[in-house]
């Protein structure tokens, strides 16, 4: 008997240094390939794609090497995956990793969506099949994919997404997908991200107080007002009114502040960028 726990024992001593190897030599490989882009020039093709761009040109020289860094880094690190037939090719990859790396320039963190594996493209909205559960009894659905985000996944509707990055009005769908992904950061997906406990009840003051207005108001469906600018959508979900305001503070952020301002501040903290006043 004294035998056997002594070979459990060492089987589990085994298993738990294969983990640690295993572990120290992925930071290894990580660490090393992070060197490596640190290390590459922005390929001249790329910046092409971003040139022109009110994002892009309104950074300056020093946003402008950070955001490039972590572009390289973004589309070294996920795996894009065109469906519908569709190629992905440089100006897919390096739109989507600009606009996401974007909304993490100027926070303080070493996360570049790391729990991100795959950019899934599609060419044109498209219907998928989901199979629902209503207690116990199994159906299969079609619902319309215009865009998903689901921690490791982030799907992308290629068409909509180019219209808008070259004819901005209000709408990102890049942003509004990757605005889901920061929320998730800290494992809730909830409209708060991750930041200080210190700023978390004046945030979710502002914010759920102003979610409730419009909840109140898409009910009615009357009397919009100043809530047209964010839209029926942002009604779905303390989420979706994140992400859907957090494209509005990107895309047109002087109306976002006219008529919001408390929400303009508090997403003003967080990303710690002020568009309005660029």
């Amino acid at each position: 008997m004294e035998a056997y726990y002594q070979h459990l024992l060492i089987f589990f001593v085994s298993i738990w240094l294969l983990v640690i190897v295993f572990w120290f030599y992925r930071a290894y490989r990580h660490k090393k390939l992070f060197e490596k882009i640190s290390a590459m020039s922005f390929p001249e093709n790329y910046r092409e794609f971003l040139i022109g761009l009110s994002h892009y040109d309104e950074l300056s020289s020093s946003e402008k090497i950070k955001i490039e860094t972590s572009i390289l880094r973004f589309i070294y690190t996920k795996t894009f995956i065109g469906v519908q037939s569709l190629e992905v090719n440089d100006e897919m990859r390096v739109l989507i990793a600009f606009h996401a790396c974007l909304l993490l320039l100027h926070i303080e963190t070493e996360n570049c969506y790391d729990n991100l594996k795959t950019i899934i493209i599609y060419a044109h909205p498209a219907m998928i099949n989901k199979v629902q559960n209503n207690g116990g009894i199994f159906s299969k659905e079609q619902f319309l994919i215009s865009g998903q985000s689901a921690n490791d996944t982030v799907v992308i509707i290629w068409n909509e997404a180019k219209h808008e990055i070259y004819h901005p009005r209000h709408e990102n769908v890049i942003i509004h997908e990757f605005a889901h992904e920061i929320d998730f950061m800290d494992g809730e997906i909830d409209g708060v991200p991750p930041m200080e406990q210190s700023r978390y009840h004046e945030w979710t003051s502002v914010l759920y107080k102003e979610f409730e207005k419009l909840n109140t108001v898409a009910r009615k469906n009357r009397d919009w007002g100043k809530y047209k600018l964010i839209g029926e959508y942002a009604a779905t979900n303390e989420a979706e009114f994140f992400a859907v305001i957090t494209e509005r503070f990107y895309e047109s952020p002087q109306s976002l502040k006219r008529h919001f301002p408390d929400l303009y501040n508090e997403l003003k903290q967080f990303y710690h960028v002020d568009p309005a006043g660029v």
